[in-house]
């Protein structure tokens, strides 16, 4: 599943201050080998680089 601009998405990421959180994208970026990164804004700071693979739709 892919994400776009203003999707409200949870991060899974044990490795960030950030895990467990929801946040808003704000910027879909593509790698040279076409997979999708994304940068993406909470309440108290933002994430970049974070891979399709760390994140899933926020429940509303």
């Amino acid at each position: 599943m892919s994400f776009e601009e203003d999707d409200s998405v949870l991060l899974h990421d044990e490795h960030s201050e950030y895990d467990g959180e929801t946040g808003t994208v704000t910027q879909v970026m593509e790698t040279m080998f076409g997979d999708a990164t994304y940068t993406v804004n909470f309440e108290d700071g933002q994430e970049s680089g974070v891979p399709e693979d760390s994140l899933e739709p926020a429940e509303d």
